[in-house]
């Protein structure tokens, strides 16, 4: 476990009349992960594990929560859940090579060779993980070096032609969507995420917020805003060119589908069996 005392309610204080709303979610999201550490201590895991999701939804980049979450989690022996969590910091932190370790751990204990190899690719030499990579890798009956080089190579390589490429590590994606410029949008429902992915193939997070539970359908229009279906809120939210996310429609029970024509975009809600109507 990764243990670090959290006192900084006074450097918070230093810039709350800047950013109240941000300084709060910080300050309540680090006093749900010291929760969590002291849950863990008395052995109380499915709270503590409670505690770090709450700190996580507070701040989607806490890095520490996820990794306690996904040691947790791997103490527990939930290997696909432990993995799940280490592929989020490998993405927001891919130079934490303890939780890049982690990952190539689990991905092997589950039977994902590959994929255990090409966590393993990641970590360098000069690590002080290295030792223990090493090892893995001897586990998998090669080394770091070969292992390397044959993620080069495969990475040189043309796409498939059957596929003509595979975006990987999008958890749970669900809705897509693009705008005029060719950027393609995927809705990550698991982790509340909203990713990008440019017409030259860079993939970066464009979204996330508090506001994100659960969001499945998406629709450009032609300004560029994007509009979310936002299943387990209950509601349709619309985030404008400038990334300011609002909340556009309340009340829609199970938001799932969702369509524009002539201005107006189409809902369809699950939880009332009906389609909603709204003029942009």
């Amino acid at each position: 476990m990764k243990y670090k005392l959290v006192i900084i309610l006074a450097l918070i204080s230093c810039f709350l009349s800047a950013a109240p709303s941000i300084a709060d979610n910080m300050t309540e999201a680090k006093l749900q992960y010291n929760k969590g550490i002291d849950f863990y201590k008395i052995g109380q895991y499915d709270r503590s594990m409670e505690a770090f999701r709450k700190a996580i939804e507070l701040d989607p980049d806490y890095i520490d929560a996820y990794y306690n979450l996904g040691s947790i989690l791997d103490y527990l022996g939930q290997d696909e859940a432990a993995l799940t969590v280490f592929k989020q910091i490998v993405v927001r932190k891919p130079d934490d090579y303890d939780s890049v370790y982690k990952a190539a751990e689990l991905s092997k204990k589950l039977g994902q060779i590959d994929k255990a190899k090409s966590f393993l690719s990641i970590i360098p030499q000069d690590s002080y993980v290295n030792p223990k990579a090493q090892q893995l890798a001897l586990e998998l009956n090669t080394d770091l070096q070969t292992i390397k080089h044959e993620q080069q190579i495969t990475e040189q390589q043309p796409s498939q032609p059957q596929t003509n490429g595979v975006y990987e590590n999008i958890p749970s994606p669900t809705g897509i969507t693009a705008d005029n410029s060719g950027n393609l949008f995927v809705a990550g429902f698991s982790d509340n995420i909203i990713f990008k992915i440019t017409p030259e193939g860079n993939r970066v997070i464009y979204l996330k917020d508090k506001k994100l539970n659960g969001p499945i359908g998406l629709i450009s229009d032609e300004k560029g805003n994007l509009y979310i279906a936002n299943y387990n809120a209950d509601n349709v939210l619309k985030v404008d060119t400038t990334g300011y996310v609002s909340v556009l429609l309340e009340g829609v029970q199970k938001p799932y589908g969702l369509y524009i024509s002539n201005g107006t975009l189409f809902v369809s809600s699950q939880g009332s069996n009906a389609v909603i109507r709204f003029k942009l």
